[in-house]
C-alpha cells in the first residue's frame, strides 16, 4: 500500500512542480521534489537518519540546478561535484550578473546542510554526533528554505507564496487512506464526517473541489447541501479549513494538519 500511496501523491504533486519550477528540465525538477518529500515523510516518521541523507541529495540537485542557471545551460540531470564545498564557493566568483540568491546564498545554504549529511555521524562513520531530532530539525528547516528560495527565484513570486507552494508540494502518506480507481477511501468506518474530511485532505497534494471531496466520501448527491453545511462550513468556522464556496476549492489549515497529524499519532479529538 505504501508504494501505491507514494506513487500517487508523485502523480498529484506533478502538475504542481510544473507550474512552480517548469522552467527547470524535467530531469532536475522531480528528483528536487522528491529528495524533499523523502526529508519531509523521514522527519515526520522519526526516521532521523533517512531524512538527513536524503537532505544531502537535495543539496546536489540544488547546486546542480544553480550551476546550470550560472553557466547558461542545465544538465539533463543533477550531477555530485567531487568537492561540494569548493563546488560551492566556485559558484560566489561568478559574474555579479547572476543573482545573488544563486551565487551566494543558495550554495552557502547548501554548504551547510551538506556539511550535517556528512560530519555529524549520518552519511559516514565516525561522525561527533548521532543522527537525531535536532539535526534532522535543521536539515528539514534548510531544505524547506532551499526549496521555498527555488520556487521564488524560478516562479517570480513572494516568499510567502514561495513557502505556501512548498507546503502544499509536501507529498504526504496517509495509511488511512486508500486509493482506488481514481478516489480515495477512508478504512477507518468509526471517523466522523469531519474527521474523514480533514484526513482526504491532508493525503491530497493541494487543494480538493469540494465535490471531489464528497465523492471520495461517498456522500449522495442529495445530500450536498448538508455535506456543504454541516462538513465543510462547520470546518471552515473553527479553522480547521478554508472552504470557498465560490470556486469549490477546500484548502487544509496549519490547523487542521495538526489535527490530522495527531490522528495517524492515534490522539486526535474529533472537531467539534
Amino acid at each position: 500500500m505504501a508504494a501505491s500511496l507514494r506513487s500517487s501523491a508523485v502523480a498529484a504533486a506533478g502538475t504542481a512542480i510544473d507550474a512552480t519550477l517548469g522552467m527547470l528540465p524535467k530531469g532536475l525538477r522531480v528528483p528536487l521534489i522528491s529528495a524533499f518529500n523523502e526529508v519531509s515523510r523521514n522527519f515526520r516518521e522519526g526516521r532521523w537518519e533517512p531524512s538527513e541523507l536524503n537532505g544531502g541529495k537535495l543539496c546536489e540537485v540544488a547546486y546542480t540546478i544553480a550551476r546550470g542557471y550560472v553557466d547558461g545551460s542545465y544538465p539533463a540531470n543533477p550531477s555530485k561535484p567531487r568537492d561540494m564545498v569548493a563546488a560551492c564557493r566556485s559558484l560566489e566568483s561568478s559574474p555579479n550578473t547572476a543573482p545573488r540568491s544563486i551565487r551566494i546564498q543558495i550554495p552557502r545554504m547548501i554548504i551547510a546542510l551538506y556539511e550535517i549529511r556528512n560530519n555529524r555521524n549520518v552519511g559516514h562513520v565516525g561522525g561527533d554526533v548521532d543522527p537525531n531530532h535536532m539535526d534532522a530539525s535543521a536539515v528539514l528547516t534548510m531544505s524547506k528554505w532551499l526549496m521555498a528560495e527555488m520556487v521564488r527565484f524560478f516562479h517570480q513570486v513572494d516568499t510567502a507564496t514561495a513557502s505556501g507552494t512548498v507546503d502544499s508540494l509536501v507529498e504526504r502518506e496517509v495509511p488511512l487512506v486508500w486509493h482506488v480507481a481514481g478516489k480515495r477511501r477512508v478504512l477507518d468506518r468509526n471517523l466522523s464526517k469531519k474527521a474523514q474530511a480533514l484526513v482526504l485532505i491532508y493525503s491530497h497534494t493541494g487543494p480538493v473541489n469540494a465535490e471531489t471531496l464528497r465523492d471520495w466520501m461517498e456522500v449522495p448527491v442529495d445530500q450536498a447541501r448538508y455535506f456543504r453545511r454541516d462538513v465543510l462550513r462547520a470546518l471552515h468556522r473553527v479553522k480547521m479549513l478554508e472552504y470557498d464556496e465560490a470556486t469549490g476549492e477546500v484548502h487544509l489549515s496549519p490547523l487542521g494538519i495538526r489535527e490530522v497529524e495527531a490522528r495517524l499519532t492515534g490522539a486526535l479529538i474529533a472537531p467539534a
